[in-house]
């Protein structure tokens, strides 16, 4: 039942050409093929090994008024579809058919998992739907943006071992960290999980009900429900992707001076320049293993809920322990100046 990898990640919206225009123009990707159906059509994005479907349509209008433009499936590539499906129901999810029979699985929220065979693609396209490829399009799209690092989910408070356990138990997920998080009267909570080659890894993210209501319960409120909170695309060279993306029209969430003041005692021997850091506002960490860089977008939907983080790896395999609380405190400063 071991899951290897996502094979993509599915968005729902509204106004389909705003999104592929974002994702393309500001962000890099290649439109590489089309699919329509009766009540829905998608458009396959790709860059690097990161491939997004784009959905808008008829069919997902129950999706789109209750949670607003967010990710609906994260497909998952597994050994024996049959044998995971099984799992999965044993593990209490509710298991259906897609149009086309490949097994859809209950996740979080409204959010799905369809199951997909190890070798998922046709022709460079995934199984599935009927894809009609880009004039033009390689398949193999490259950019600045390399893999997909990992999602964020932000669940209701309480539940992030009930979700642990369930990826475990359906999916063949293990637990990799965990990381609590105070901010004043706030405090979050979180757990990463990830499959066992380590390609499909979740950030599980729960605000603290014992503590006064902040960030998360708000993405709750305004996403109806559970949901992806962020993707976070893995890059070789966080600086020039960062320049580029800002330069197309990408929002990033700022960092305040004072981060950086500190940052040369708190990370000496930092292979990145501090002020090209502090010029593009990109947080840096480290661990046992090497340095992490990353920075976050603002969300670019109505009700700023999903959004994206560009992350560079030199060595690291952690999830910024110093930068959770950085991009609390970031998402906090843009949530406040909003309101």
């Amino acid at each position: 039942m071991a899951v290897h990898d996502i094979g993509y990640v599915e968005l729902y919206t509204r106004d389909k050409v705003a999104t592929v225009d974002y994702f393309v123009s500001a962000m890099g990707f290649t439109r590489v093929a089309d699919s329509v159906e009766v009540e829905q059509s998608s458009v396959l994005l790709q860059q690097g090994g990161v491939r997004l479907v784009v959905t808008s349509g008829r069919g997902i209008v129950r999706f789109l008024e209750q949670h607003g433009e967010g990710i609906a499936d994260i497909a998952l590539t597994c050994d024996d579809v049959a044998e995971t499906a099984a799992a999965a129901a044993a593990a209490g999810a509710t298991v259906t058919d897609s149009a086309q029979g490949l097994p859809v699985v209950s996740g979080f929220g409204d959010v799905v998992h369809t199951l997909l065979p190890a070798d998922p693609l046709v022709n460079g396209l995934p199984v599935g739907r009927s894809w009609v490829p880009t004039p033009g399009a390689a398949p193999a799209a490259t950019g600045r943006i390399t893999e997909l690092d990992h999602i964020a989910v932000c669940l209701e408070g309480g539940t992030l071992e009930k979700y642990a356990d369930f990826y475990r138990e359906a999916f063949g997920f293990s637990r990799y960290s965990s990381e609590y998080v105070a901010v004043g009267d706030q405090a979050m909570d979180s757990i990463v999980v990830r499959s066992g080659p380590g390609s499909a890894i979740f950030t599980l993210v729960a605000p603290d009900p014992g503590k006064e209501p902040g960030q998360l319960d708000n993405f709750l409120e305004r996403n109806g429900g559970e949901g992806v909170q962020h993707l976070a695309f893995l890059t070789g060279e966080i600086i020039p992707a960062v320049h580029e993306c800002r330069d197309r029209g990408v929002v990033f969430l700022d960092t305040p001076d004072s981060y950086y003041d500190v940052l040369a005692e708190r990370l000496p021997g930092l292979r990145v320049e501090i002020e090209e850091l502090r010029e593009t506002k990109v947080l840096a960490d480290r661990d046992e293993w090497g340095d992490l860089l990353q920075l976050f977008t603002r969300s670019p939907y109505p009700r700023n809920t999903l959004f994206f983080e560009l992350i560079q790896r030199n060595g690291s395999r952690g999830f910024g322990s110093a930068n959770i609380r950085a991009l609390y405190e970031a998402v906090e400063r843009d949530r406040l100046t909003a309101g």
